[in-house]
């Protein structure tokens, strides 16, 4: 298995547009129709003629993160007796890579370190994956949009993202390596400065015992 690593630091506010168009169905459908007509089928072909209207609606369904805040996600907050680091691990997603429209999909690993021992419910961490993944974008920058929305909504003291993801645009067209993976990661207050503590958390995600 081939593995790539890219370490991901561009820190930078994470912003979010919510002022988009909502998705136009009746315009995707007929560039469905135009897209089919253009390589050469038939989109009024039995197995075809609904096939406009199915890709409208799993459109909406797989960019649906595009009219979502991400940071409504972690409204909901806690104060615990004790700060201590708190890690989800292997929360599964999909998302599209915004280069060619082919999905990218693995699964992200979520650490941060409470500021004044507030915490978010963890079926929020998952949430907000899902939210940021929800859009057309870039493995990296998902990844640090996800780290820099607990920065902001959380002020935690420190944040470690990694994701491990498979391109269907590297499996199925041009290089054509199926099974290669590429690995993302973004740290941000204490886990960026302190190597050990970041390792530490590293060594947690890598267990599988």
């Amino acid at each position: 298995m081939t593995t790539s690593h890219v370490d991901t630091n561009d820190k930078q506010e994470a912003v979010f547009p919510l002022d988009k168009p909502r998705i136009d169905m009746a315009r995707i459908e007929q560039a469905v129709r135009t897209i089919l007509e253009a390589v050469g089928e038939d989109p009024d072909r039995e197995g075809l003629i609904d096939t406009p209207a199915r890709v409208a609606r799993m459109y909406a369904e797989i960019f649906a993160g595009l009219h979502q805040d991400p940071r409504e996600e972690l409204s909901a907050r806690f104060h615990v007796e004790h700060g201590e680091m708190v890690l989800v691990r292997d929360i599964p997603f999909y998302s599209m890579c915004e280069h060619h429209l082919l999905p990218f999909f693995g699964t992200a690993h979520v650490a941060y370190l409470p500021h004044a021992n507030v915490v978010t419910g963890l079926s929020k961490l998952a949430r907000l994956v899902d939210v940021v993944a929800k859009r057309p974008q870039v493995q990296e920058r998902m990844t640090n949009e996800i780290a820099d929305v607990l920065v902001s909504e959380l002020q935690a003291e420190g944040v470690l993202v990694v994701v491990d993801a498979e391109h269907l645009c590297m499996n199925m067209r041009g290089i054509r390596k199926p099974g290669s993976r590429t690995m993302t990661l973004a740290a941000r207050g204490r886990y960026e400065e302190d190597v050990r503590m970041r390792e530490e958390v590293l060594q947690m995600i890598r267990y599988h015992g």
